[in-house]
C-alpha cells in the first residue's frame, strides 16, 4: 500500500485496533487489551478524557503549526513517544526492535521494559536519541548495579522506575485466555495460533519470546508463580523512599518515577532528586479502583515544577492535546503502538505516528493555535459525556464483532 492508501483504509487508531484484533491469537489480544478486575479504571481513563473539550477559535488566517517540544534536555519533533510494554515480542515478532527503529527515525523517545523480550544489548544498533530504560526494582543490589550498568552501556540515557506494581495484578481476562508466563503453547492456544498465520509465521522464525534481560539472573525458576506473574517477580522488591534515593545516587542520567497518582507524592520525589514524574495508572492494568489519570493530572501539576509525563487512555492527537492542556509536558503511548504493529507489521508504528501528527495539526487548526504552549484550559463537557460502562473492552463500538 502507498502512504495515501494507508490513510484511506486506516485513518484512525480505532481502525488499527480492529485489524490488530483480527490478526492476533485470542490469548495475545487479551494480554494486550485487558485491564484488571471489571476494567472500571480502563473505562474511566477513556470516559474522563471524553469529558474534556475546547472551544474552537475562528478567523486566524493561514497558520504554521509547530509540534516540537523540548523535554529533559532533548528537542523532539512531536510531543509523544513509545511507552514500555512487557513482553512486546509476544504481541508481534521483533516488536522491541521495530519500535526502537521507528522511534529513532521519528525522533521520539523509546522506553524499553525490564521484562521485554529483547535485552538492552539487543537494541544497541537500533536506538535513537536519549532512549529510556524502564526498571522493575530488583531486590539484590548487585543485580541493580548490573542492570544500570548494562542500560548505560547500551546507550539508554534515562532511567524510569515503575512504582505502581508492588504485587502482580489479577488481570482476569488474561487468565481466562489461557496465557501463562512464560508462554506455553497448549493445544488450546495452538488452535488459536493456527487461525492467525501472519503472527504464527513470525513466531516460527524467531521462536517464542522470553524475558532476555533477566536470563543471567534467573534460571529454571518460576514454576510456582501465578499465571499473571513471571520470573521477574522472583527478583523484584516493593520499592520505598530509600530505594529511590539509592537509584538517584547510582544513576547519573535523568531519573523518572512512573506510576505517580497522588499530588502529595510529588514534593518528596522532587526533593529526593527525581527529574520527572510519570502520571499513570498503568492503563488500568493494576488497580481497578484508581481514578483516571487525567483526573489526577491537574493536582500533581499544581504540586510540582518537575516535568510531567502522561499516559493511560490516549487514543488520538486530540487526547494528547487534552493531557498537555492540563499540565503534562509529554505523552507516552504503549498499547497504541502495539495495535499498529499487529495491524500492519513494520509499517504500522510509522503510520500511527503520522495519524497522531495529522490529528494534532487538525485540532490545533480548529483552536487557532500554532504552538503547543498556547493551549487553553479544557472545558468540561459533562452534558455530552458517554455514560460509564462496566467493561468497555466488550462493548467498544470500535471493536469488530
Amino acid at each position: 500500500m502507498r502512504g495515501m492508501d494507508l490513510h484511506q483504509r486506516y485513518p484512525a487508531l480505532s481502525d488499527l485496533r480492529q485489524r490488530a484484533r483480527r490478526r492476533l491469537p485470542r490469548f495475545v489480544w487479551e494480554y494486550l487489551d485487558s485491564g484488571t478486575g471489571t476494567e472500571a479504571t480502563k473505562v474511566r481513563n477513556r470516559a474522563a478524557l471524553d469529558l474534556l473539550g475546547f472551544s474552537p477559535s475562528i478567523l486566524h488566517g493561514p497558520q504554521q503549526t509547530n509540534l516540537r517540544r523540548r523535554f529533559l534536555g532533548v528537542d523532539r519533533p512531536l510531543p509523544f513517544g513509545v511507552a514500555p510494554v512487557g513482553m512486546s515480542g509476544l504481541i508481534w515478532p521483533d516488536a522491541e526492535r521495530l519500535l526502537a527503529r521507528c522511534a529513532a527515525a521519528q525522533g521520539l523517545p523509546y522506553c524499553l521494559s525490564t521484562v521485554a523480550s529483547q535485552s538492552p544489548e539487543d537494541l544497541v544498533d537500533d536506538l535513537g536519541a536519549a532512549p529510556w530504560f524502564q526498571l522493575y526494582p530488583p531486590k539484590a543490589p548487585d543485580i541493580r548495579r548490573d542492570l544500570l550498568a548494562r542500560a548505560k552501556a547500551a546507550g539508554f540515557a534515562g532511567l524510569v522506575l515503575t512504582v505502581d506494581v508492588p504485587v502482580a495484578s489479577r488481570r482476569e481476562r488474561q487468565t481466562r485466555s489461557g496465557l501463562t508466563q512464560p508462554p506455553r503453547l497448549t493445544p488450546r492456544l495452538l488452535a488459536q495460533v493456527a487461525m492467525r498465520p501472519a503472527w504464527a509465521m513470525g513466531m516460527a522464525r524467531r521462536g517464542l519470546p522470553h524475558m532476555r534481560t533477566l536470563d543471567r539472573y534467573v534460571s529454571g525458576a518460576g514454576a510456582s508463580l501465578s499465571s499473571t506473574a513471571h520470573v521477574g517477580y522472583l527478583l523484584r522488591t516493593s520499592p520505598d523512599w530509600e530505594y529511590v534515593q539509592w537509584l538517584r545516587d547510582h544513576w547519573d542520567g535523568p531519573l523518572i518515577i512512573k506510576g505517580v497518582m497522588r499530588a502529595e507524592d510529588a514534593a518528596p520525589l522532587e526533593a529526593i532528586g527525581a527529574d520527572a514524574l510519570w502520571v499513570s495508572n498503568h492503563a488500568g492494568r493494576q488497580f481497578d479502583a484508581a481514578p483516571s489519570t487525567i483526573e489526577a493530572l491537574p493536582g500533581i501539576r499544581a504540586a510540582t515544577r518537575l516535568p510531567l509525563i502522561f499516559d493511560s487512555g490516549i487514543e488520538s492527537g486530540l487526547d494528547i492535546l487534552r493531557a498537555l492542556a492540563l499540565g503534562a509536558d509529554y505523552v507516552m503511548l504503549g498499547r497504541a503502538f502495539h495495535f499498529a504493529l499487529a495491524a500492519l507489521g513494520p509499517r504500522g508504528p510509522d503510520h500511527l505516528v503520522d495519524i497522531l501528527r495529522k490529528d494534532l495539526e487538525a485540532n490545533m487548526g480548529q483552536l487557532g493555535l500554532e504552538t503547543l504552549s498556547a493551549l487553553p484550559q479544557p472545558l468540561a463537557l459533562a452534558s455530552f459525556a458517554t455514560p460509564f460502562t462496566t467493561n468497555r473492552s466488550d462493548t467498544d463500538i470500535n471493536a469488530p464483532p
